[in-house]
């Protein structure tokens, strides 16, 4: 199953809203981060969480933050994103991750100089879908293979085109 673009770049707006609520940090990126829910395969997608770097205490990362989140969602809240008619299985937070797409405006982190755990790691513990990424992760910091991670993990690896400068852009913020 594919999305298409129009698609694609609406999440990654979404996404990029998100890394704009971000504190400004001369040692840090500004990302954000959604997390979409397709049921059934063809149906229509919905967000069900979304997260951006430092939203929550600890010099935390978007798909982190946004993964957190889910996970804390009250079972109600989930019914309500989907109409339990239409949900064949009982929203269980395994079975909602196996259909996870996370759009993310850049590369998810591969190693962190915090000694914090890394985004793809994260991400391919959750066992999520797919992951769609507006830019490669620059070299301002570390070298990241976190797209490598995720593909060699068996996640399918989605980079958005078009979105590249913005994303660089909104993730400079305050460098």
């Amino acid at each position: 199953m594919s999305t298409d673009v129009d698609e694609q770049v609406a999440f990654m707006r979404l996404a990029l809203a998100e890394a704009e609520k971000c504190q400004a940090s001369p040692t840090a990126f500004c990302v954000g981060c959604v997390l979409v829910l397709r049921w059934p395969d063809n149906g229509t997608p919905a967000v069900v969480s979304t997260g951006y770097s430092r939203e929550l205490e600890g010099n935390t990362h978007a798909e982190a933050n946004a993964l957190t989140k889910l996970h804390s969602l009250p079972q109600d809240k989930l019914c309500h994103i989907f109409s339990a008619s239409s949900v064949p299985f009982s929203l269980d937070i395994g079975e909602i991750l196996a259909r996870l797409d996370v759009y993310t405006t850049m590369e998810p982190c591969s190693i962190r100089t915090s000694g914090l755990a890394p985004c793809a790691d994260a991400l391919i513990a959750a066992k999520i879908k797919r992951c769609f990424i507006g830019v490669g992760e620059p070299a301002d910091f570390v070298t990241c293979e976190g797209a490598q991670k995720l593909k060699d993990a068996g996640i399918e690896v989605v980079w958005v085109e078009g979105l590249e400068e913005e994303s660089l852009r909104v993730a400079r913020r305050g460098h």
